[in-house]
């Protein structure tokens, strides 16, 4: 069994370093507003981001723990940065699930026993690809999620891999969540009409400042956002 609903939009409260809203205050009020706007889970990162929003909300929270070189396995790469955010108040856990190496040199299956017996929350499995997604889920993972493909090589597309939501969602015996560049009610729709059980969204409703430098991309070159003196 899985605290998330078939059906709910999760929303990634994380910040970035320097922003000006990265602090667990800012991504407690986040969680709160997205909430409020119908938001089904929430997803963060880090003990204090996950005591902070479990304050001030009852919703599911998928908790994750960056950790290490982003270059590689970093998302929740250990049983100790899980059991951080479970003692936190995440309700489940979601980690890298990729076929990288891991930083503590276990397999992928012993980090999945360890968090099922110890601490007794359901595993999100980040994956990257369509082989990968099947071995999480050969691993013992509760979930599958397409969070990371495009962004473990080679370029990355801009929308969200609708075609890896469909292959996984036809072959695992688990629920697939969308995750990945999912910014429009046309890609939610894209991806729950390939089979998705839950969407993520992040950046498009959590980091206005991408939002914004990303629309103001469009303008014109000769126009100006500043009014002139």
């Amino acid at each position: 069994m899985t605290p998330l609903a078939a059906g709910s939009l999760v929303v990634s409260c994380q910040s970035i370093p320097g922003d000006p809203f990265d602090s667990a205050g800012s991504m407690a009020l986040m969680a709160r507003a997205a909430e409020l706007g119908g938001a089904g889970a929430i997803r963060a990162n880090g003990p204090e981001h996950v005591a902070a929003i479990r304050a001030v909300t009852t919703l599911p929270i998928i908790g994750i723990n960056k950790l290490g070189d982003p270059s590689g396995v970093f998302i929740t790469p250990t049983f100790e940065s899980a059991a951080e955010v479970v003692a936190a108040g995440a309700d489940l856990v979601a980690l890298d699930a990729t076929l990288r190496p891991r930083p503590d040199g276990h397999p992928l299956r012993r980090q999945f026993e360890r968090i099922h017996q110890e601490l007794g929350v359901p595993i999100l499995a980040d994956v990257d690809t369509f082989d990968a997604g099947l071995a999480a889920r050969d691993a013992g993972a509760d979930l599958v999620a397409t969070t990371l493909s495009g962004y473990t090589g080679g370029g990355t597309p801009a929308g969200p891999d609708v075609d890896l939501v469909r292959r996984l969602a036809a072959a695992v015996d688990c629920p697939v969540v969308a995750e990945g560049r999912i910014r429009t009610p046309e890609d939610v729709r894209a991806v729950v009409d390939a089979g998705a059980y839950a969407v993520v969204v992040g950046t498009a409703i959590t980091n206005p400042t991408f939002m914004t430098a990303h629309l103001v991309s469009a303008l014109p070159p000769k126009w100006s956002t500043r009014p002139s003196s």
